[in-house]
């Protein structure tokens, strides 16, 4: 009864969260309004097959619909796969080809958190260029470093315009996923001094298509806007929760300082 109970509040809430009445799921997962109530109100049990499909009507991410059907008495049906393991050496094949692709402009993988995954070389030299070369093996979450005072933010410009959206970005992320971990990475990007301000701050007129990231250190000014692209079919939660963010020059300028990097760091590795 204490599964039956929290599986009926979770999918009480998922529904709520996505908006739907009864009779709009009930429509959606292609079974009666009553027995949608029944199972709402823990006086009916679900089958397995049943909180699958309830959780695809939800569009429920992968992660939590395991944790439904644990919810529900069941064990988890999805994995969630190392990306350094055997069998997603494809998957990293094609990651890794996605990345070289990108070259000579930066490229990175990162996991729902933002923690950072894979880099091409192009995202080292941006790095290295910007706040300096990182020890290996360093975790570094991107969210963090966009929005913290001391990181990346000194550097670009337009930093109130990038904060506010990126953050906005989350927030939409936490209202979907609805897990602990980003609501925490969320809270943690609003005590960020100068997140608040950034939220409030009026939108500006487009002066573009799209909004780009400006940034500036000494003489040198780069102006860059990014592709978030995702897995079109996954069945692992590791493989569903990846972002390969890819960045492109907004002018010949920005993109000649990239060629030019990256024929330096070909001849410094040619004489080493």
């Amino acid at each position: 009864m204490s599964q039956q109970r929290d599986f009926s509040a979770s999918l009480r809430w998922w529904r709520q969260r996505k908006g739907h009445s009864q009779l709009e799921l009930a429509g959606r997962a292609d079974i009666s309004q009553r027995h949608l109530s029944f199972l709402e109100l823990g006086r009916a049990a679900p089958s397995r097959d049943m909180v699958i499909r309830l959780a695809a009507a939800l569009d429920v991410p992968l992660r939590q619909q395991n944790a439904l059907l644990v919810a529900a008495g069941f064990a988890p049906v999805w994995r969630q796969t190392d990306l350094a393991a055997p069998e997603l050496a494809q998957i990293r094949y094609a990651l890794d080809f996605i990345l070289a692709q990108q070259e000579p402009f930066p490229a990175v993988v990162v996991d729902r958190h933002w923690n950072l995954l894979l880099a091409n070389a192009g995202a080292s030299q941006l790095v290295e260029f910007l706040v300096g070369p990182l020890a290996p093996g360093t975790a570094v979450n991107l969210a963090d470093a966009l929005v913290a005072p001391g990181v990346l933010r000194p550097y670009l410009t337009n930093w109130t315009e990038v904060a506010g959206y990126f953050v906005r970005s989350v927030e939409a992320d936490a209202a979907a996923d609805g897990t602990t971990a980003t609501a925490e990475l969320l809270k943690r990007l609003l005590a960020y001094d100068g997140v608040e301000a950034a939220l409030a701050a009026p939108a500006s007129p487009a002066s573009g298509p799209v909004l780009p990231m400006l940034f500036r250190k000494g003489d040198v000014s780069l102006q860059l806007f990014t592709t978030i692209a995702t897995l079109g079919t996954p069945q692992d939660v590791t493989l569903q929760e990846l972002r390969i963010e890819s960045f492109f020059p907004m002018d010949e300028e920005t993109a000649q300082i990239f060629r030019n990097w990256s024929k330096a760091n070909t001849a410094t590795a040619a004489q080493s």
